[in-house]
């Protein structure tokens, strides 16, 4: 938003959303006479929110190395493991229990939307699930104790 202009929109500002979602979003031009009043109200309400939000600083942790109490040696973390894999066609994609396919094979699964419907890979590995997992079941029972630890799910 600017003194003039804001979009108001359903988008989650990282990769999985603009590939794999639908999303929408509203432009208010303020200088539009019939987006003045929803201008003004839509900056009291930003407003309001900024006023009453918790005040947070995000930090990236850029090191590896986690210190213990005193008299334990230094401890190394190896990085999670970030990506999946379609459970339709096998494709790496980022890790989402619970938006597991490429999005084209969710057009095609939104066609009836049967999350039963048996699929042909595991999310977490990318093998061969022979019909295991599906949209409600992403991950094959053999993976869940893993996948589970690698991403606390």
């Amino acid at each position: 938003m600017n003194d003039d202009k804001m979009i108001i929109t359903s988008l989650n500002l990282y990769e999985f959303s603009m590939a794999n979602n639908k999303e929408m979003g509203v432009l208010i031009d303020k200088n539009d006479p019939a987006d003045t009043q929803l201008f003004e109200d839509a900056m009291k309400e930003v407003t309001y929110i900024s006023q009453t939000s918790q005040k947070f600083e995000l930090n990236a942790i850029n090191q590896s190395i986690i210190k213990e109490p005193k008299n334990i040696k230094e401890k190394t973390i190896t990085p999670q493991k970030q990506n999946g894999y379609c459970i339709r066609t096998g494709t790496e994609i980022p890790f989402n229990i619970e938006k597991p396919l490429t999005y084209d094979a969710y057009k095609k699964w939104s066609e009836y939307g049967d999350p039963d419907y048996a699929e042909k890979y595991c999310h977490f590995t990318g093998e061969p699930s022979n019909g295991e997992t599906s949209v409600a079941r992403p991950i094959m029972k053999k993976n869940w104790k893993k996948a589970k630890e690698t991403f606390n799910l």
